[in-house]
Formats: structure tokens, sequence, C-alpha cells
């Protein structure tokens, strides 16, 4: 077991060094001089050769790698151009609210997609299983802004169910600040009403980024069921008189969960990378609306921090997945 895990350590490391790596070099091949944008349009030539001194980016290259490899593993992120905040503050403000963004639609997702994936396996080319599967095509071809900009115009400006943007109802009291997850804060403070409208606000762009991440779940624990349906235990259960709801839901669907158990990993990742425009489009003040805006001015210590950020969840959360794939299945004992 310590050397399944030391392995896959060594492999996230590897990936984050490479990464810092490609990161370093973009934003030194990038047009932009980060000098320019710190000093601002009315600076003079000489104020902008002295700056770029200053941050030493007239230093050897090698030099500016190990400078900035020294900052982010010190914690010192720099600053943002465009807030002039501190970005490690920005992002540890903003972090909790893409947490929650992805893990409510994950939960989402999971919910639609493993008995859609179970009942669809168990009707195998019926009705059932055909209308699924439509649903599953569906989530993948839709664009997430499309979808976006659809529920929105439904059920915000057309039946005035949901909010329309933000991630907080205006006027409302904010909750006491714990863990910046609005869902426990509220849930701790007992606020009740605080929580409904976190619900609320939640809905649409859970339901935005759920869609094609439910769909995905279906596609692969369909295909899971179906191959333990045809295993040999199965036709043996059958033989012995076992209802086929038991089968389905007590036997096969269990063993056919690990398989889908590594794409749950993979997709959180996803979630949290893909936020970025479903977060612009909501008005979701998380990192990836944070991404959005920094890309578009040209921000690079915001970009490059939080694509990292991206990659160290991503990374650990795969390493989570392959754990607990590595205490459901016996057979990767002898890795």
């Amino acid at each position: 077991m310590p050397r399944f895990f030391l392995s896959r350590i060594g492999q996230l490391v590897l990936v984050l060094v490479g990464l810092t790596i490609l990161l370093f070099i973009l934003t030194r091949l990038l047009p932009t001089d980060p000098a320019v944008l710190l000093a601002g349009d009315q600076a003079t030539a000489a104020q902008v050769a002295m700056l770029r001194e200053q941050l030493g980016l007239n230093d050897p290259i090698l030099q500016q790698y190990l400078r900035f490899i020294t900052d982010l593993l010190s914690g010192d992120f720099g600053v943002s151009v465009v807030t002039g905040q501190s970005v490690a503050g920005e992002i540890a403000y903003r972090f909790p609210a893409t947490l929650e963004l992805s893990v409510a639609a994950l939960l989402l997702s999971i919910l639609v997609g493993v008995p859609s994936g179970i009942l669809a396996a168990g009707s195998r080319d019926g009705v059932l299983d055909y209308v699924i599967r439509f649903f599953s095509i569906a989530g993948l071809a839709v664009a997430s802004f499309w979808l976006a900009v659809l529920l929105q115009l439904v059920f915000s400006m057309g039946l005035d169910w949901l909010p329309l943007r933000g991630r907080s109802t205006v006027g409302y009291p904010v909750a006491p600040h714990v863990t910046g997850l609005f869902v426990i804060d509220y849930t701790l403070a007992g606020d009740l009403e605080g929580l409904k409208q976190t619900f609320k606000h939640l809905a649409l762009p859970a339901i935005t980024l759920a869609f094609p991440a439910a769909a995905t779940i279906m596609r692969f624990m369909r295909s899971s069921m179906i191959e333990t349906l045809n295993a040999s235990y199965v036709s043996w259960e059958r033989a012995v008189g076992y209802r086929e709801r038991r089968i389905l839901w007590r036997y096969a669907a269990r063993n056919a969960l690990s398989a889908t158990v590594t794409q749950l990993g993979l997709l959180f990742g996803l979630l949290l990378s893909g936020s970025v425009i479903v977060e612009a489009i909501f008005g979701w003040p998380g990192i990836g609306d944070y991404l959005y805006n920094s890309i578009i001015a040209g921000d690079f210590a915001p970009v490059v921090v939080t694509t990292l950020l991206i990659a160290i969840c991503y990374s650990v959360i795969n390493l989570l997945v392959d754990a607990l794939n590595y205490v459901l299945d016996p057979r990767l004992s002898g890795v």
C-alpha cells in the first residue's frame, strides 16, 4: 500500500513541476509586459524600465524561474493589477464559493446520473433506456453557456422563481464567516431563511454544471452495469431465484460503482476548472469568475495561481479516488 501511494504522489509532484514550467514559459511569451500593466498607461519609459528592474524581469531566465517557484512555495502570489489586492487573499475569499458550487453540482449529477445509469442498464434497449440515452447525449452536446442563458431566461426572467445572478440576496445578512461555504455557515448559525436563499442562488449554476456531468455518469454507469450483469455470478443469482430488482440494485450496482468512482474524481476536477464561464454568466464570485476577469485584463499573477490551484485540487482529488479504489478493489493491493 505505501508503494502504491508513493508512486501516485511522485506522479503528482512531476505533473505540478511540469505545469509550473509551462505556466512560467507562457507568461514570458505573452506580448503584454507585466511592468507596463503595473506601471499604468501614464508611466514613462524610464518608469517602466525601473519597474522591470525592481521586478527582476531583466534577470536570467533560470533565476526568474527559481524566484517564481520560491515565491509560490512561500505563499507570496503577488498583487492583482486590476484590484490592487493580494492574490492570495482574493483566492482565499473566492475559493469557498467555487468549492460550494462544484460540490453541489457533483452531488446533483450523482443523484441523477447513478440511478439513471442503473435503470438504463436494467431496461437495456427498452423505451426507458432510449430516453435516458437521449438525455445523456443531449447533456454532452449542449454548450454550458447556452444552457445557462436558457435557464436564466426561463426560471429567472420568465417565471421569476430563482435569482438571476449572484451568490447571496441583496440586503440579506451574510452568514458569520466560519468556512466560507454558505450552506454550512448558515446551518451553523441556525438561519433557515439564509439557507433557503443560498439554495435558490445555487440552483441554476449548479444545474448548468451538473447537466453534462450527470450525462457522463449515466453513460459510464450504464456501460459498467451492462458488463456486470453479463458476469457469471449474476447468472448464478438468477438461477437460484433472486429477484431481478435485488440483483440490479443490491449486487450489480455495488460492483459496477468501482469504475464510476474513478470518473467522479475526474468530473470534480472538470467542474472546478469548467466553472469559469458559468461563474461569469451567473456573477458567481468564485475563482472561475476571478480567472475570467484576470484573463480579459491580462492580469498574469491571478491566472497563474488560479490555474495551479485548480491543478492541485484536480491531482489531490484523483489521489483520493485512487485510494478509494484501492480500498474497494482488492486486486489493486498487489500494485
